[in-house]
């Protein structure tokens, strides 16, 4: 039974928490992973290949949860990946403190987690292309852009706190901080339950409409947010070895120090989305263009700094730089399409950041073992072919 409509201020800021619980969940990951790999006796190529098979999972699933979306409801399909992602997560925690313990072997400790870690972004990929749908049902074509915009900034909200505390919370041990990110996701699907409004069904009988990712309407977006997410999760994997070979550090200093530098990463893209995106009157594209020369400018201080206010001011123009670039992909392919095809482009735009952390970290892992600059150079060159591609492409966007 579909609930009384309340004001779209109550479904935005729903959303807007829901977002931000994710943001936090999947940065406390990132600062903890490749120290606790390390600790249970993982190379980097196969702590990378933990995101890596998790991330294809996301990218060949979002598409289906983003139609599934279309023809069950924003909200349901929400709160299964809300839960599902909780669940999730426990039962990764698990499996890493079983490792810690002795109890598993590495080798067979690695095939659980993936395991355990794909189970997980399958239900966990119905989060995003659920609350892009709904943000945009809520919000018309000239509202897009800011609200896409606020989706951003909610993450990166999530995002800043997911680091700060985790970094305190790897104090107690490096699993404490997965722990406390299942209560904050579960609190939060607990929440949306009761007070998240369902939308009404769109006014067609025909099953949602399918979309190609080589649809002509979306594809150059498509391209350049693909390769822009993965150099970004190259940096990702492979910061925290970058701080820890450089700096001689122990696995709880390292969880720290990368926890601070996603942290500033975060606040970056957050001040650009607040302050800056609302404000700009560019089209979805023109901020793609933008946000190439200054990430670039992060992934050659990345490459060639070897000092620890180098390493965080490259984070923090990463951050100025994805901050514009993320607003811009999302409302590009939201605009592009018709209202009812909404929940599908949404699928589609949400698999792109999967497709990316698919590549990236296991690229990223192989490139470090040969030379530690050699990851941010590649990526480097990723954004260099995007940005030219972005200046030829003629779009309406």
């Amino acid at each position: 039974m579909t609930q009384p409509m309340p004001s779209n201020k109550l479904a935005k800021n729903t959303l807007l928490l829901a977002a931000a619980a994710i943001g936090f969940a999947q940065t406390v990951l990132f600062a903890i992973l490749a120290p606790l790999g390390r600790e249970i006796g993982l190379i980097e190529v196969q702590i990378g290949a933990i995101i890596s098979c998790s991330s294809l999972t996301l990218f060949l699933i979002s598409p289906l949860w983003g139609r599934a979306s279309d023809r069950w409801g924003r909200r349901k399909v929400l709160l299964i990946g809300l839960f599902g992602y909780s669940a999730g997560t426990l039962v990764f925690a698990g499996v890493f403190q079983a490792a810690l313990l002795g109890f598993l072997a590495p080798l067979a400790a690695l095939t659980l987690l993936i395991i355990t870690r794909v189970g997980n972004a399958t239900v966990m990929a119905a989060v995003s292309p659920s609350a892009s749908a709904y943000m945009a049902d809520i919000t018309t074509v000239e509202e897009r852009v800011k609200g896409m915009g606020a989706l951003g900034a909610a993450t990166n909200i999530g995002s800043i706190l997911g680091p700060a505390i985790g970094g305190l919370l790897a104090s107690i041990s490096l699993l404490t901080p997965l722990y406390f990110s299942v209560g904050v996701t579960v609190a939060v699907a607990v929440l949306a339950m009761f007070s998240l409004p369902v939308l009404p069904r769109p006014n067609h009988t025909s099953l949602p409409k399918k979309l190609k990712y080589t649809d002509p309407r979306i594809f150059p977006l498509i391209v350049a947010g693909v390769l822009l997410f993965m150099g970004f999760a190259i940096v990702q994997q492979t910061i925290a070895f970058r701080f820890q070979d450089t700096f001689a550090l122990n696995s709880t200093d390292t969880a720290k120090i990368v926890g601070f530098s996603l942290m500033i990463s975060a606040a970056s893209a957050l001040l650009v989305q607040m302050l800056l995106i609302p404000r700009l009157k560019l089209r979805p594209f023109t901020l793609l263009r933008l946000s190439m020369p200054i990430m670039m400018v992060a992934f050659a201080i990345l490459a060639s700094g070897d000092t620890k206010f180098q390493f965080m001011s490259a984070m923090c123009v990463l951050g100025l730089g994805l901050g514009i670039a993320g607003p811009g992909f999302m409302a590009g392919v939201s605009v592009a399409v018709s209202s009812d095809e909404q929940g599908a482009v949404a699928g589609i735009a949400g698999a792109c950041p999967p497709l990316g952390f698919a590549v990236g970290p296991l690229l990223g892992s192989y490139l470090y073992a040969i030379d530690a600059s050699l990851p941010y150079w590649f990526s480097f060159s990723c954004y260099l072919l995007v940005f030219f591609f972005t200046l030829k492409f003629k779009t309406r966007h």
